[in-house]
């Protein structure tokens, strides 16, 4: 819903904000991870990947409350909410001596931040459907992406300035800015009619309408596998680039620049969306995805890790065509349930979440002197999504030859 004076421009300028204080929570620190390493104690520098793969845990877990809760006591309630829980966390992590104490105040962050992420997509389900949601993400997509493009400068340059916990004192400035505009300008989208009474099978039946939707699960697990292996580039990138090329200064730079084929991708989807459909989209951009993985290992694999000037390129087409995948794999998942779409993005971004994480995990577990597992991973993620949505193609069409 879109109040009088407000234009669609600022509801996705604002939809696209509320999602940046999640990347910016996780790219900003990328540079500083091997300091925050040298503070709290961490004794192999893979233990400083769980500072990204912990946050998206609570990102997980924290959608399950959230989510539900916003179909029964509004949207921008809940997200206040989380915010304020996002606040107490990142006091944790800056007084944070150990890693413990680090990795529990990024899990209880990434809770508080699952309030802005989840709820800013069932806003945007709750005014938009069909291709045109589709549209709206891209661009809302292409502009939260702005925020990993700068993000690593921006921490490299308080990281220098002021030191690493300076880093989550801005994005603490840059929250309460976003939540004041939310306060000020945008109305509540949920309807009075539409609100579910809270009550404690309040997901449990949540859960049994979203599992009657196969598309909403094929694409919601699809989901999970991209978002999985792109989360062991976030946490690992520190490491491939900094540590295996030694490109400490240039490392933002690098990252800023791969983060661009992403939003160019996006920015572009919001227009061949409309002509092609997503589900056209999706299905072309899973096989590239799954092709170049396959390629570089033909490649590479076994090898020393080639020229930067090679690997490079090799990421900017893979994340060009994750710029296509998620936000039409996310309106995919969320378009038969919309009557339920604060509990919808709940399930969606959970499971994608949860299965995200021990891939990423597991698979950065490999990465300690070559980039191959990496790649390894995009292409055993590419070929089981790939897998989904055959089955799902013979599953609908069984479905629609059944009532003919």
């Amino acid at each position: 819903m879109l109040s009088k004076n407000q234009s669609q421009t600022e509801f996705i300028i604002l939809m696209a904000s509320l999602m940046s204080i999640v990347a910016l929570s996780i790219d900003a620190i990328l540079p500083a991870l091997e300091a925050i390493g040298i503070s709290i104690g961490t004794k192999e520098t893979t233990d400083n990947q769980l500072l990204i793969t912990m946050i998206f845990l609570g990102l997980g877990f924290g959608q399950l409350i959230f989510g539900p809760l916003s179909d029964s006591i509004g949207r921008k309630p809940v997200i206040y909410l989380g915010f304020t829980l996002f606040v107490l966390a990142s006091f944790l992590c800056v007084m944070a001596t150990t890693v413990e104490m680090m990795v529990v105040g990024r899990i209880l962050q990434g809770i508080g931040l699952a309030a802005p992420r989840t709820i800013s997509i069932a806003m945007v389900r709750d005014s938009f459907s069909g291709d045109y949601m589709a549209k709206i993400m891209s661009f809302i997509v292409a502009i939260f992406i702005l925020v990993p493009v700068v993000a690593p400068a921006l921490g490299k340059l308080m990281l220098d300035a002021f030191g690493w916990r300076s880093i989550f004192n801005s994005q603490l400035i840059f929250g309460a800015i976003i939540m004041i505009w939310l306060w000020k300008r945008q109305p509540e989208t949920l309807h009075p009619e539409n609100k579910i009474k809270l009550s404690k099978n309040l997901f449990i039946n949540g859960l049994k309408e979203f599992l009657k939707f196969k598309t909403a699960i094929a694409f919601t697990l699809i989901s999970g596998l991209i978002t999985g292996s792109f989360m062991v580039y976030l946490s690992a990138s520190q490491n491939i680039f900094q540590n295996q090329y030694g490109m400490v200064e240039e490392f933002p730079y690098v990252f800023a620049a791969l983060a661009i084929s992403v939003g160019f991708a996006t920015f572009l989807n919001g227009t061949f969306v409309l002509k092609y459909g997503m589900y056209k989209l999706v299905r072309a951009f899973m096989i590239v995805f799954t092709m170049i993985p396959l390629l570089y290992l033909f490649l590479f694999y076994g090898k020393p890790n080639p020229s930067v000037y090679v690997l490079v390129p090799f990421f900017g087409i893979q994340f060009f065509s994750i710029g296509f995948l998620f936000g039409n794999l996310r309106s995919l998942a969320m378009q038969p349930v919309g009557h339920i779409a604060g509990i919808g993005a709940a399930i969606n971004g959970f499971v994608s979440t949860i299965m995200a994480v021990p891939i990423a995990t597991f698979i950065g577990s490999f990465i300690k002197n070559t980039a191959s597992p990496l790649f390894v991973g995009f292409l055993i993620c590419g070929s089981c999504s790939l897998l989904i949505l055959y089955i799902l193609k013979k599953i609908t069409k069984s479905a629609s030859l059944s009532t003919t």
